[in-house]
């Protein structure tokens, strides 16, 4: 197998090269890429000798999806990023699997095996378009956490994530709302919760805030190129999307 690594980090391309190398010594990285603008100039140079794409989300000079803008990948692409938000982009062009920093070999393996199979199995992979393959990677690898458990008093509750409106911290404590209304305290913060949860479903809009779609009222224009995500049950605090995350809301927001 032929992969191109576009990374702009050394420790994490060492990294990767060395657990490629332990998954299968015949692959062969055919190009290590640093930028969006290295990128699009070797992709559009050797856009046929590649069998699989390793792609960061933050580069030097952009988004790796910026490439997209500029040439057309029809081979499979796995993201691996410190960066949960971009998920849902991420299938919207040709990925099959996003994984999150630090790498670690039992999830590219799976990764690796996965695409494998379905190669094996279904002889006409190659017609099936991409960002669907991926879904089905996604959707066999990924469990989101379907529970958590809070103690109140002497007692320990069970509550479907599903019914959970809002994520936020106060300082080190983490809360959640719940669909009752109910406020529980939960013991993760949220840099765990965004790994565990579906992207689909919550969006992280800033530090202190995790929010279930299903609880947006309204996202309304806010000051400085920022939004204002209205909830649709009473808060007392305000839940304002930074500047550089207003595209991902949009993007989320959207489907």
């Amino acid at each position: 197998m032929r992969v191109v690594i576009i990374e702009d980090e050394n420790p994490a391309v060492v990294k990767l090269e060395n657990l490629l190398k332990d998954y299968d010594r015949n692959i062969v990285v055919v190009a290590k890429l640093t930028s969006v603008k290295e990128s699009i100039e070797w992709i559009s140079e050797n856009l046929d000798d590649v069998d699989l794409y390793f792609m960061d989300i933050r580069l030097t000079d952009g988004l790796s999806f910026d490439i997209f803008e500029k040439v057309k990948i029809n081979k499979p692409i796995i993201f691996i990023t410190a960066y949960n938000e971009y998920a849902i982009q991420a299938f919207k062009v040709n990925s099959i699997d996003y994984l999150l920093k630090p790498l670690s070999y039992k999830e590219l393996y799976r990764s690796l095996e996965k695409l494998k199979s379905l190669r094996d199995n279904l002889p006409s992979t190659e017609n099936i378009p991409y960002n669907e393959l991926g879904r089905m990677l996604m959707n066999m690898q990924k469990k989101y956490k379907a529970r958590f458990l809070t103690k109140v008093g002497d007692h320990i509750k069970s509550i479907v994530t599903e019914n959970i409106l809002l994520f936020y911290a106060e300082g080190r404590t983490v809360y959640i709302i719940t669909s009752k209304g109910n406020r529980y305290i939960i013991d993760y913060t949220l840099e765990d919760l965004i790994k565990q949860l579906d992207p689909e479903m919550f969006f992280r809009a800033n530090r202190s805030f995790i929010v279930n779609i299903s609880a947006i009222e309204d996202v309304l224009i806010y000051s400085n190129s920022r939004l204002l995500v209205k909830l649709n049950f009473k808060f007392d605090k305000e839940i304002i999307v930074s500047r550089d995350k207003v595209a991902l809301l949009k993007s989320w927001f959207e489907g």
